[in-house]
């Protein structure tokens, strides 16, 4: 599935980018655009010197966004700036906000080595995969463990408590459902007063760690066995590390993956954690339906998530 908001850039472009980033276009062996990602622009540049960068740069800011999604190259470059040395991400290069050189927002990042797990699925062992997921585990413990100054999206302003945070996430999602025109397969008013309703759980929360909440396959990168990258942090936010057990299991069920639970150590999960856990998954649903309209979504790929989105959003609050 491919934004329509995403930005074409010509070569001259990518170049006068890299150069007000610190590298020398006289440098640059080759630059191809890749085509897996969403709305981002996204080149791949190798040096002469044998260094890979990643460049992106966002869409166009006046473009249709859902209400969180604005300044999300901000949000992605506090992410690996946060969890360098705690989890394998790349190393901000250059980061530029000031939108002179290109009307949009640009991140020039280092690139991990591997491919994208979701590439990899059907050639991956049984043996493999068990050692990945265990390793996966690890890397979360490790990531949760960094502590943030307050709670939720940097780039909407922090809150005191997860509370708060979390609620308000879930308001300004609900109000672009209305914006969006998206009729969600429960009420939007059920699903504020069942969030409302569980909201107490959230209190559990006392400390803003930091969580990736994007973490399918297509985000992690592997090689000989490693996890090498977290990449795609846009989604990023201070909160809740439960969260981040939504997507590593995305329309599964988190607990039935050992291998991952061992690695990270977590425990049994409480009656607690388990609310909450489904508190964000409805929450992420509600993401995936929603965000759709504005990025243009279309194609039998996107209708199969849709639905799949749409049947586990009222398997956790059943029936309309």
């Amino acid at each position: 599935m491919t934004d329509r908001r995403r930005p074409r850039l010509d070569e001259a472009t990518v170049l006068r980018v890299l150069e007000v980033s610190g590298v020398d276009p006289a440098t640059v062996a080759s630059c191809e655009e890749l085509t897996g990602g969403t709305s981002n622009s996204v080149h791949r540049v190798r040096t002469t010197g044998g260094d890979g960068l990643v460049l992106k740069v966002a869409p166009d800011p006046d473009a249709p966004a859902l209400g969180h999604e604005r300044g999300l190259l901000r949000t992605e470059a506090e992410f690996y700036r946060a969890a360098r040395g705690s989890a394998p991400v790349p190393e901000v290069v250059h980061a530029d906000f000031t939108r002179t050189t290109v009307p949009a927002d640009f991140l020039v990042m280092t690139e991990c080595p591997g491919e994208n797990w979701g590439s990899r699925r059907k050639t991956i062992t049984g043996a493999e995969r068990s050692g990945l997921r265990a390793e996966l585990g690890r890397v979360l413990r490790r990531t949760h463990a960094v502590t943030g100054p307050g709670f939720g999206y940097p780039q909407l302003g922090l809150a005191d408590t997860w509370r708060a945070a979390f609620l308000s996430m879930v308001d300004i999602l609900l109000a672009d459902a209305d914006r969006f025109a998206v009729t969600p397969p429960v009420p939007p008013a059920r699903i504020a007063s069942w969030m409302r309703g569980h909201a107490d759980l959230l209190d559990e929360v006392d400390r803003p760690a930091l969580v990736h909440f994007d973490l399918w396959d297509g985000n992690i990168l592997v090689e000989g066995g490693r996890i090498t990258g977290l990449v795609d942090g846009e989604r990023a936010f201070w909160g809740d590390p439960v969260a981040d057990l939504v997507s590593v299991a995305l329309f599964g069920d988190v607990e039935q993956d050992r291998d991952l639970l061992a690695g990270y150590d977590s425990g049994p999960f409480t009656p607690g954690v388990r609310l909450r856990l489904s508190m964000y998954r409805v929450y992420l649903y509600l993401v995936m339906l929603v965000e759709a309209v504005p990025r243009g979504y279309s194609g039998p790929g996107h209708a199969m998530t849709a639905r799949s989105a749409r049947k586990h959003l009222l398997a956790e609050l059943g029936s309309p």
